[in-house]
C-alpha cells in the first residue's frame, strides 16, 4: 500500500535550507521542513538520476514493500540507499517519475 510522502520539484537556483549530497551530486531540501511536503532538488553535472527525474516533478510514496512495488513496474533508477534505514527507487507511471520510499 502506498502513502503519500512528498512532492519533488526540480529547480535550477539555490533554495534556502538545501543540503548537498556528494554521492548523488545534488542539493535537496528537507521534506519535514515543508508544510506542503515539498522537496526541492537541484542537480549537478554527474548526477546519476535519469533526465526524467531531473526535469520533471515527482510524487513520492512511502511503501510497505519495495519488492512488491517494483513487480511489473517500469524501473528508471535504483533501488539505492541514500541514508541508513531508507531504500529508494524511481519508477515511471503516467509519463512522470514516481519515487518509492521504503523505511526499514
Amino acid at each position: 500500500m502506498r502513502k503519500l510522502h512528498h512532492f519533488g520539484i526540480p529547480v535550477t537556483n539555490p533554495v534556502d535550507g538545501e543540503t548537498h549530497n556528494d554521492e548523488l551530486h545534488l542539493f535537496c531540501t528537507d521534506v519535514a521542513a515543508s508544510p506542503n511536503k515539498i522537496e526541492f532538488l537541484r542537480f549537478e553535472k554527474g548526477c546519476p538520476f535519469p533526465e526524467l527525474v531531473q526535469t520533471m516533478p515527482h510524487i513520492a510514496y512511502e511503501v510497505e514493500s519495495m519488492d512488491e512495488e517494483l513487480k511489473d513496474a517500469k524501473l528508471i533508477y535504483g533501488p539505492f540507499i541514500p541514508v541508513p534505514g531508507m531504500t529508494v527507487a524511481f519508477i515511471e507511471e503516467e509519463g512522470i517519475p514516481v519515487k518509492l520510499d521504503y523505511f526499514s
